[in-house]
């Protein structure tokens, strides 16, 4: 009896043809499943380093013109305080004022919050809506002072030359005040002061609108976006 297969009838799992299909499925199947992994280690790595070490942070609106403008990205030193070093005049700094300056929120939701720390924390969505970005004008023991007879702030009875980051055409404040920054506290505000809800705005609050150094998440200190503009920030020559 003649039992050869019909064409159609046939196995051609084994040919040359099927072979080749077969490995090349596999292969991207395998190329597919390293870039997944590559992009999840790298991810994690990001997020590890954003935690622990340098956070982008997006500028958010123009209290801190002209030195940082709406849309900018900051990279925050996280290490900048860790080893016993605290702020000092004149430098930029990134906190937290929930329970100063803000009240904490919800988040709006597990999942949306979870997205929206992702984001900041890659510079890539804007920052929790209590993270602010001030400059750090009085440190602990210092009396602050708005203004004096040239209408200039003073620190300890020294007039500040505020020329390098003050907002063109901005007064030093319009707001009047006397303070003494209480030990492990702050007293901050933004360069444009015409467009800057700082310490001055909660004298009447907990801490008398100094934020506690232990709300401090790092020090701004290089502009990374946009690239015109990138390079450090420094600090004025009356910090230290």
């Amino acid at each position: 009896m003649d039992t050869e297969l019909r064409p159609e009838e046939r196995d051609d799992s084994s040919s040359p043809e099927s072979g080749r299909e077969g490995s090349s499925r596999s292969s991207f199947v395998r190329l597919v499943r390293w870039a997944v992994a590559l992009a999840a280690t790298f991810t994690v790595l990001g997020l590890l380093v954003s935690a622990f070490v340098v956070q982008p942070f997006l500028v958010p609106s123009s209290s801190m013109e002209p030195v940082l403008q709406p849309g900018d990205r900051v990279l925050v030193n996280k290490l900048a305080y860790a080893f016993g070093d605290e702020p000092e005049r004149g430098d930029v700094v990134v906190f937290d004022g929930s329970g100063t300056f803000a009240a904490a929120g919800d988040g709006g939701g597990a999942v949306p919050g979870l997205l929206r720390k992702a984001g900041a924390a890659t510079g890539l969505a804007e920052p929790e809506g209590t993270d602010y970005v001030k400059r750090v004008i009085g440190v602990g023991g210092d009396r602050v002072i708005c203004c004096d007879a040239r209408g200039r702030l003073t620190v300890n009875g020294k007039p500040l030359d505020e020329r390098e980051y003050l907002y063109p055409g901005d007064a030093p404040s319009l707001v009047e005040f006397d303070v003494i920054v209480p030990p492990g506290r702050l007293w901050v505000m933004g360069d444009h002061r015409s467009d800057s809800r700082d310490s001055r705005d909660h004298l009447g609050s907990p801490g008398g609108g100094t934020i506690s150094v232990d709300k401090v998440i790092g020090r701004a200190d290089w502009r990374g976006w946009p690239p015109d503009r990138a390079g450090s920030l420094g600090r004025p020559g009356y910090g230290g």
